[in-house]
């Protein structure tokens, strides 16, 4: 079965947002490694509509490279009740949210690789509650920036297995996480 994996930049203060904002100086050639073998074992991307969206405008402008090339395409998932089409990036499919367990479920169920997340929001929480989360690969940036967007939110509750830690060059660490269902 194909695994449903969220991977998420943080600060070590537990914050995600405007990681482009300062995740770049922590990105050495042994994290950009697992950056990529995170993404060779994945074949399809699961986002909602404000990544989607925020990747559909960056990604394809990117010069190819393999990673670039990966993201680009794969096929893109993205979960919106307000999307009429998804036909600015890819080959993409809206799931509605009324709908996410029924065809996430069936997602991991069909051959293929794993299934990303980028990010750490409602839909991993939801993903989580519904027991379809596999693994959380929480990017850990030596980093304090005092606020933001919290990594995790009350709805997040849940127990976690650690499964791998992993320290790079930068003092950037991995942590993977397995909910405990």
């Amino acid at each position: 079965m194909r695994k449903v994996i969220a991977s998420t930049y943080a600060t070590l203060d537990g914050y995600i947002d405007d990681p482009q904002n300062w995740s770049f100086d922590y990105r050495t050639d042994d994290a950009n490694q697992y950056a990529l073998d995170l993404m060779r074992r994945s074949d399809a991307l699961l986002s909602g509509r404000a990544t989607y969206e925020g990747f559909a405008s960056v990604w394809p402008t990117r010069p190819s490279d393999e990673f670039s090339d990966r993201i680009n395409g794969m096929h893109h998932y993205v979960v919106s009740d307000t999307l009429e089409k998804a036909d600015i990036w890819g080959t993409s499919t809206i799931i509605r949210g009324e709908n996410l367990v029924e065809e996430v479920t069936a997602l991991k169920q069909q051959p293929g690789g794993d299934i990303i997340i980028y990010g750490n929001g409602r839909l991993t929480d939801a993903m989580s509650q519904a027991g379809l989360l596999d693994e959380y690969h929480l990017w850990v940036h030596p980093l304090i920036v005092g606020e933001g967007e919290p990594l995790f939110r009350r709805e997040s509750k849940t127990k976690l297995k650690l499964l791998e830690n992993r320290t790079f060059s930068s003092g950037l660490v991995i942590l993977v996480y397995q909910p405990e269902q």
